[in-house]
């Protein structure tokens, strides 16, 4: 793996871990409320805040993924990447068109490294 590679696959983690935090330990603020263009109130609703918090631990166990295959089995990079991406298309077809780059623009670049500078 490159080391273009590997810096574009730490990014992604630390994204991840940035998501998690807004969703789980950040839930009502006015950054999570501006990221997610929902508001502090609706936020604050606790069938909503729930699940939020429960997203943001699936969120941060992709970033803990990554750092995993980085450091003990580099083949699961890949696979992740592509979830991403996926999980992210469905995103940008179901709820905003933007979250295809803005979630998934990094496993994008990531899958290409990958593939092209070895």
């Amino acid at each position: 793996m490159s080391i273009y590679t590997t810096i574009l696959s730490i990014l992604v983690a630390l994204e991840f871990f940035y998501i998690m935090y807004l969703e789980t330990l950040a839930t009502t603020s006015a950054n999570t409320s501006r990221v997610f263009g929902i508001s502090q109130e609706e936020l604050r609703q606790p069938a909503l805040n729930t699940l939020f918090k429960n997203q943001g631990v699936y969120n941060g166990l992709i970033g803990l993924g990554i750092l995993y295959g980085l450091a003990f089995n580099n083949s699961l990079i890949l696979p992740i990447m592509i979830y991403i991406v996926l999980v992210a298309a469905y995103g940008a077809a179901t709820s905003n068109p933007k979250i295809l780059l803005t979630q998934g623009g990094l496993a994008i670049l990531t899958i290409a490294s990958a593939f092209f500078l070895k």
